[in-house]
């Protein structure tokens, strides 16, 4: 006969393990890119069902656990290195890599079947491709260079165009503006992060940096040239009749703003300021994706 305490203690490691499990998804980064997926379904689609949106926000949440997780199995001894992710489930010990593999194996395989079932074969077929795109080529190269940062914008940048074709089961201009919206947008957010981590980067060997690998004037140029490309291409949607104009002045709005900031780098170059401009990111994406679907509604 269990005993009440044994029952408690069962019941405890129960929670730990699914919180563990929970960990690995990196569920406020998974919840986010679900959100941008969720946003080009909505602005592809001509009626929103609920149950839909359901399956293909769990289906973009499970898709994305999965490539986090395959990118921690391969960096679980970088990640011991670095004081940001040495308590992540993997280099604590908290899990095996061999757990971990199955937990991504089950999200990858039954995100792909409500993708391909639910929606369509393409859909499946991007959402693969991004996986493995972000899992296993991405993550090596960031070892190699700064090429990984453009080699991990394209699966980044997937996500509105997966929603676009999961409603429409069709290409276009139009999630390839929503695309290119995300793609340009990474540069500066990925640069700003990899600024401001570059210490902790280093004692892994990452080098994610661009130019010279520095955190110069020529670093801080070529985030200000990505950035700039998001104010014409923030009009777009307007132009090709996705949104209204309510939305093309927002997104102009804060892309002059979030390019302001790029500025103010260069002025300073400093942690400060990058660490300004990494949260201007997070602030101008959602905040334009938001308004491009107020402005359809």
């Amino acid at each position: 006969m269990i005993s009440a305490e044994e029952s408690v203690s069962g019941v405890g490691k129960i929670r730990e393990r699914l919180g563990v499990l929970f960990e690995l998804l990196k569920f406020r980064l998974a919840s986010l890119i679900a959100f941008s997926g969720a946003m080009g379904y909505c602005l592809g689609a001509r009626e929103v069902r609920a149950s839909d949106m359901v399956l293909f926000v769990l289906a973009s949440i499970g898709i994305t656990g999965a490539a986090n997780i395959i990118n921690q199995i391969l960096e679980k001894d970088l990640d011991r290195m670095m004081k940001r992710t040495a308590s992540r489930p993997l280099p604590s010990g908290r899990i095996t890599v061999e757990q971990a593999a199955i937990w991504a194996v089950v999200l990858g395989v039954s995100s792909l079947f409500i993708f391909v079932t639910v929606f369509n074969l393409t859909t499946g077929l991007i959402s693969l491709l991004s996986l493995v795109l972000y899992g296993f080529v991405y993550t090596p190269l960031k070892r190699v260079g700064p090429i990984a940062v453009f080699v991990g914008a394209f699966p980044g940048a997937f996500p509105p165009m997966i929603g676009w074709v999961a409603a429409t089961n069709h290409f276009g201009l139009e999630p390839g503006i929503l695309f290119a919206i995300q793609f340009f947008w990474q540069f500066p957010h990925f640069w700003a992060i990899a600024w401001v981590l570059d210490e902790d980067y280093k004692r892994a060997g990452f080098k994610l940096l661009p130019a010279n690998g520095l955190k110069d004037s020529d670093t801080t140029l070529q985030i200000m040239i990505y950035t700039l490309f998001l104010l014409p291409i923030g009009w777009l949607p307007y132009e090709l009749g996705m949104t209204g104009i309510n939305s093309a002045f927002i997104a102009t709005i804060f892309g002059v703003l979030f390019l302001a900031q790029t500025f103010h780098l260069m002025r300073k170059c400093t942690d400060k300021t990058a660490r300004q401009l990494m949260f201007g990111s997070f602030i101008y994406l959602p905040i334009v994706q938001i308004a491009f679907l107020l402005d359809k509604l």
